[in-house]
């Protein structure tokens, strides 16, 4: 097997309604990530923590309910993070809505969606990073 992809993807802000990313990998800028809020690495209210993750592609998650996604893997005291399609990554616990529970969601764009600050086109954005890693295993490294 060769010498696996690093890209990275770099922190621009963050707040109670998520955080925002971009993703980059060997051939530049793939698309806009966002995570939950910092809270300390808490499973399913927090991002994960700024490190360098193995990253294997899935066709399928461990519970089945994601398909096409990616499996960040290594994270301390965490399981299950994956990079998968959603739009929304909030603090429940401060009234927001998520569709992340602890994972990254890609976007092409960004928004506003029922008044919350969302990614965009999700689903392309996953196709761009397909693309971008012919759906291979990948090195992250999260700053």
């Amino acid at each position: 097997m060769g010498a696996r992809s690093k890209f990275l993807l770099f922190r621009i802000m963050s707040g109670d309604q998520g955080t925002v990313g971009t993703l980059i990998g060997p051939a530049g800028r793939v698309c806009y990530t966002l995570e939950l809020p910092d809270r300390n690495n808490k499973a399913g209210l927090s991002r994960i923590p700024a490190g360098i993750y193995n990253v294997r592609y899935l066709k399928r998650s461990a519970s089945g309910r994601f398909r096409d996604v990616y499996h960040i893997e290594g994270v301390k005291g965490r399981s299950g993070i994956l990079a998968h399609g959603g739009n929304l990554a909030g603090d429940v616990l401060k009234g927001w809505l998520t569709h992340s529970h602890g994972c990254t969601l890609p976007a092409r764009k960004l928004g506003i969606l029922g008044g919350q600050f969302a990614g965009l086109m999700s689903k392309a954005a996953m196709r761009d990073i397909h693309k971008a890693t012919g759906r291979k295993d990948f090195i992250l490294e999260v700053r």
